[in-house]
This record gives C-alpha cells, structure tokens and sequence, in this order.
C-alpha cells in the first residue's frame, strides 16, 4: 500500500511540475498538499520507461534499506500509507533516526496487575552506490539499535506472545543491518546479502506493524512460535532475492543463518563468524500486488511458506526420552520443520480517488506441515482506516484479532504438571488476541498511537504449573514514535 502512495504521490508531482514551480522547489505536491521528498522526485524523473513496483519498507515485497526496514516495522513517525522521512545529504547518503517507545498496562486479568514501558533507538544509513561510487543498481544498508525497558506479558500477564513488539531481541546495542544490495535487469531482479534478518523481507506488511501487538507486529506471531525465522534486531549471515516476473507479480525467496548465540544476552551484533550455526531459514512467497499508479483499490495477495533446515529444542521430550516438563532435563534436539500461509490487503473504499485515505482490509493464516510443534494454526483478520475525521487525514484507526491454537503436544505439558500437582481441570485449547488503536499525527515528526488490547485464554505454556488458567487480560497501552530529523528539521512528515 505505501509503495503505492510512492508511485501515486510520484505521478501526481510530474503531471503539476509545469504549473507549479514554487511546489516543485518545495518538495510538494501542490494538487495534495502532501510532502513529495527530493528522494522520491529524483528517481522518478531518471525513469523512461514502465518498470516493475519498487517497494521500500512498504508492501509484501518487504523492505530493502534502513529506512524501509524502520518503516515496516512501525518504528517511523508517518502513518503506514506514507513513507519514513529521511535526511537526505544530497551525495548519495541518506539518513534515518527515530525512537519508539511502547508503555501498557493490565488493570484487569493476568497473573497479577502492573506496567512496564519498552523503547527503541533507531539510526540507519542508505547509501546509492550509483552516485557515491558510479556502481549502477547498487547500494549499502546500515541500522544499529538499541532496545531498553521490560515487557508486561514476562512479568505480569504471563503469555508468551507479547503486548509491547519493540521488546525483545536483547535488550542492549547492536549492529541490526549491514548489507549489499544489487538491482539488475532494469530493477526487475533485486538481490541482498550480508548481516540481515528475514523478518523485515518476508511475511511483513507496514499494516501489520500500525499495531503494538506482537501478535500482529512485526509479523504473525506463528512464525516465531513454530520455525527459527530470524528477527529484528538480532542478524546474521543471509541473502535473498526478488524477481518482479511482471509489474504486478514477484517471486521471493531467501536464505538465512539461524544461530542461537546471536540471541544470547550481551551479544551486539559484530560476531561475524559462523561459530555455533545450527542451520538455515529458508522463506519463500509469490506475489501480486498493485499500487495507486495501476489500480484504483490497490490490493496485495500471497501465498508462501518456509523451511527451518535447523536444530531445535523438542517441545516434550528431554535428551533422555522422557517429559521435560516433569524432568527438568534439556530437552531434546529436533531438525527440520516447515509451514505454510496466505495473507492479503486490498483496499474496499477511497473516497478520493488522488487522495491516500481509505479504508483497508487484510488477513493471514498459516499452518504447519512438519515438524514438532507447539501450535497447529494462526488465523487474523483486520481493518485499517487512514484520514477518518475532517481535517485529519493522516490519522488511522485500526482493528485486528487473531487466534493461535495450540497443538496437542504443548497442551499435554500443561496437563502434566497440572496433574503432578493433583489438579485436573479443562486446558484452552487457544489464545485471541485482539486490539483497537486510534493513531494520532501529532506533528510530522510525532506519531502517538493509544491502543487497547484484550487477551482470551493467555496462553500457559511459559507458566505449566500454574494451578488455574490465567485469566483474560485487559491491557491498555500506547504508542510514541519520534522521526528525529524530521524533528530537528531536516527531513519532511505527513503534510509538510
């Protein structure tokens, strides 16, 4: 959807240009009001012919810079239709720096009551190597971040799929992104290698992360709970990449390092070597998407799956054969699974046909197909409004609900130490999990997104000895996200 503001926006300053020089000087459009970025202007006006859709951060395609992967992930300070302000320093370079905090609370339900706030600093470098270096197509990618605060699903509700995204990954410094990136056949072909990770190019959507729900954002949470697919912040070695077979269909896939001492405490993203490697993800989709430029009601279908070629901990079994739950011993070690999943947005209404406001629906469901896992399904469904109120068009209003049902081997833990305690009572069989968000633009540079969430069934399997089932969790929350330079007036928000 962003990428099709991009060539919307795009079109609509070309066909102004001539009867608007003072917009054109200002970087606007003067049909809209909306800020076109010279970043956006100059590779326009470089093209002389149709080429294929070129997302960045925005669409199913994924994200391929600093800025896009900021923008994917909710981190940015423009609702989910525009895309992140950067600064650009006229030579090739262009920078990207917001922070991101996340506060909830649970005043009703949970293990016990409380708050906990999580935040993230952000700092990325995009640098195109066509004008630093002559090197057509290609470019270099840089992000560090450092991520700080607790979470309130560990410490008081008890589930294991958090409330608060920007927490997790290790809470500490580290290098994020370092890549190479090479566009060749007119742009059609897009290949990215070096420290990555396959969360922000795969199974994302800049809708998803509207929402401060881990569940939704940054990808459906399945993935995470049934493969060892690699996420934000936490890189490693990986490479992927995109064809666009025509300018509405793509075909993706990638391939990255799955390590666990990445994740480990303290660790700060500049271990370089392959030591302690199990395996590989191995994420792949195909693709149709549209944009404003082609479609009136742009639309993003697909259909796509992965392979964990890796190790991973048994959800039952100890390395002796027997329930770890009961033992207490390691757990035994499993290689190879995979899944399966299809997810779409379209846009149902617009009521101005030059305008980004509209509103739009999406969903996604996903399965296993092999493997020991501890979830059968994932299923969601939900909507996104852009420019609700008069006079407010870049505020949204969202809504998404999803179910995870747990498979019978993570339920049959709980019932174990449920029955070592001599407690014999009905086990959920899934978790809902749901929020209602309004987001807010402050000001170009300030995004405030107050959100409610409502947690059915929270999840057991981080707590199996717990004597009652948890119970439901009201969660009230919010989120802040600040575009630094845009702030300090270096780079261009919604309406400037």
């Amino acid at each position: 959807m962003g990428r099709g503001l991009r060539a919307a926006v795009i079109g609509l300053g070309l066909a102004t240009m001539a009867a608007a020089p003072d917009a054109r000087a200002q970087g606007l459009d003067a049909g809209t009001g909306l800020g076109v970025p010279e970043t956006v202007q100059r590779p326009a006006l470089r093209r002389t012919r149709a080429r294929p859709p070129q997302p960045d951060g925005q669409g199913f395609a994924g994200a391929d810079s600093a800025a896009g992967a900021a923008d994917t992930l909710g981190q940015t300070a423009t609702p989910p239709t525009l895309a992140a302000g950067t600064f650009d320093l006229g030579n090739g370079l262009s920078l990207i720096a917001n922070y991101t905090g996340q506060a909830a609370a649970n005043p009703i339900g949970g293990i016990r009551q409380g708050g906990a706030y999580a935040g993230q600093v952000f700092f990325g470098i995009d640098a195109d190597l066509n004008r630093l270096a002559g090197i057509t197509g290609g470019a270099v990618h840089i992000a560090v971040t450092n991520r700080h605060g607790n979470s309130l699903s560990e410490r008081y509700i008890g589930n294991n799929t958090s409330v608060q995204e920007i927490f997790g990954g290790g809470q500490t410094t580290r290098l994020t992104l370092l890549s190479y990136e090479q566009k060749l056949f007119d742009d059609r072909l897009i290949v990215e290698f070096g420290r990555l990770v396959a969360n922000i190019a795969f199974l994302n959507s800049p809708i998803y992360c509207n929402f401060q729900s881990n569940s939704a954002c940054g990808n459906p949470t399945f993935v995470f709970k049934t493969s060892n697919f690699t996420f934000w912040p936490v890189s490693s070695w990986g490479a992927h990449a995109k064809a666009w077979l025509t300018d509405r269909v793509f075909f993706h896939a990638g391939v990255y390092e799955v390590n666990p001492r990445h994740q480990q405490p303290g660790d700060n993203g500049l271990d370089f070597s392959t030591r302690g490697a199990t395996g590989a993800i191995l994420p792949f989709e195909l693709g149709y998407s549209t944009t404003f430029a082609n479609d009136p009601l742009p639309r993003n279908y697909g259909i796509g799956g992965w392979y964990d070629a890796s190790d991973y901990a048994d959800p039952v079994r100890d390395v002796t054969g027997q329930r770890s739950v009961l033992t207490g011993l390691a757990p035994a070690t499993r290689f190879g699974r995979s899944g399966v999943y299809a997810r779409f947005d379209q846009m149902v209404w617009r009521p101005d046909p030059a305008g980004i406001q509209g509103l739009t629906l999406f969903g996604v469901a996903m399965a296993g197909t092999s493997g020991r896992l501890v979830e059968d399904y994932f299923l969601e469904i939900g909507a996104l409004q852009t420019g609700t109120f008069a006079g407010r068009p870049f505020d949204t209003l969202g809504f998404v609900i999803n179910t995870q049902k747990f498979s019978p081997l993570a339920l049959s833990n709980i019932v174990l130490a449920q029955n070592s305690l001599g407690v014999d009572r009905t086990i959920p069989r899934q978790q809902i999990m749901m929020e209602l968000n309004y987001g807010i633009q402050v000001a170009p540079s300030v995004r405030l997104t107050p959100n409610l969430q409502y947690i059915i069934n929270p999840d057991q399997t981080r707590f199996p000895f717990y004597r009652k089932n948890i119970p439901d969790a009201f969660v009230i929350g919010a989120k802040l996200s600040v575009d630094l330079f845009t702030l300090a007036g270096l780079a261009r928000g919604p309406g400037q």
